[in-house]
């Protein structure tokens, strides 16, 4: 749908990382690493970062492939150290594409960002940068959580106070911020605000919850946080859905990015990127608007149509083999 030569899929190993040391975490991911060599390659499958994974764990992919080809191979995997070959803007890109894409939907909508309140669910690294960018366009965000609990402050919450506090934290929650109201994870699904923004884990919002919810809008900064059946709920009801595979594709954007800048081992400005991933969600968003007008089809089946028609176009182009 974003018009980038690359596929999706997902692996992992089923840990907490949580109760083991930073030692052991390294091991394991060097472990499962060395176990799916075969299959990884910077033409083949290329690892990035996802839930409780970071910039260090694909760091140290890159030396166990290394280590065990006898080469240098950066463009293994994206979501690095910029040390190690990794792209400017790539930790912020998913979090910066919801923003973009909620602020865009805000102004085809006529609603004043300065107007706007936001509830979001998951405070890690798309939530939290989702957050603060959407606070810098003038949205008061209400609402906030991670997995300690919900955090709401009807004035608004002081992102970058949060961003700190989480930092400070030995546990990396929003555990004990001071000047707001503790609430369960159900309570900020389900409150009174122009735009909820999950961005946790998937199936969060289901056929038994999404009576509950009052937004008109929501975009999908995690994969799947609505499940089929609460969608069509929603939709029924006039719900805007801004879905996943539009919403949080600045992540695959920028590490199609760092894909290309590590293969040419030349290697962009900030402002280049930042650029670059306005122009493909811009358009990517241009895309499905069109198409949910043309089939009067929600956003979701216009993102699907926008996708197929492509592979569809290029299997036909390509021929039958032989």
């Amino acid at each position: 749908m974003t018009d980038l030569p690359l596929g999706g899929a997902k692996g992992g190993v089923a840990v907490d990382p949580r109760l083991l040391s930073k030692n052991e975490v390294q091991r394991l991911t060097k472990r499962y690493t060395a176990a799916i060599l075969p299959i990884i390659g910077p033409e083949q499958d290329i690892p990035a970062p996802d839930v409780n994974t970071d910039e260090q764990t694909m760091a140290w992919i890159v030396d166990t492939v290394t280590m065990m080809t006898g080469k240098h191979s950066p463009e293994v995997v994206t979501g690095k150290p910029i040390e190690l070959g990794g792209s400017r803007g790539r930790t912020e890109a998913t979090g910066r594409g919801v923003a973009f894409v909620t602020l865009e939907v805000l102004r085809r909508d006529g609603k004043d960002p300065c107007e706007t309140r936001v509830a979001i669910q998951g405070f890690g690294n798309v939530g939290s940068v989702t957050a603060k960018s959407l606070a810098a366009a003038g949205c008061r965000i209400v609402a906030i959580s991670d997995v300690s609990g919900g955090y709401a402050a009807p004035d608004g919450i002081d992102v970058a106070r949060a961003i700190e506090h989480v930092r400070r934290n030995p546990a990396r929650t929003l555990e004990g911020l001071a000047g707001v109201t503790r609430i369960s994870n159900a309570e900020l699904l389900a409150m009174d605000v122009d735009v909820l923004i999950p961005a946790a884990l998937e199936g969060q919002i289901t056929r038994e919850n999404a009576h509950e919810i009052r937004a008109r809008i929501i975009v999908e900064g995690a994969n799947g946080p609505v499940t089929a059946e609460g969608d069509r709920l929603l939709a029924e009801r006039g719900v805007l859905i801004v879905p996943d595979i539009l919403a949080n594709a600045g992540g695959v954007v920028v590490s199609y990015f760092e894909w290309v800048q590590s293969r040419a081992q030349f290697y962009w400005e900030l402002e280049e990127v930042e650029k670059r991933l306005e122009i493909y969600m811009r358009r990517a968003m241009e895309l499905v608007l069109a198409k949910a007008k043309a089939y009067d089809s929600p956003l979701r089946e216009a993102a699907f149509i926008v996708a197929v028609e492509r592979v569809a176009s290029a299997i036909t182009k390509r021929g039958i083999f032989p």
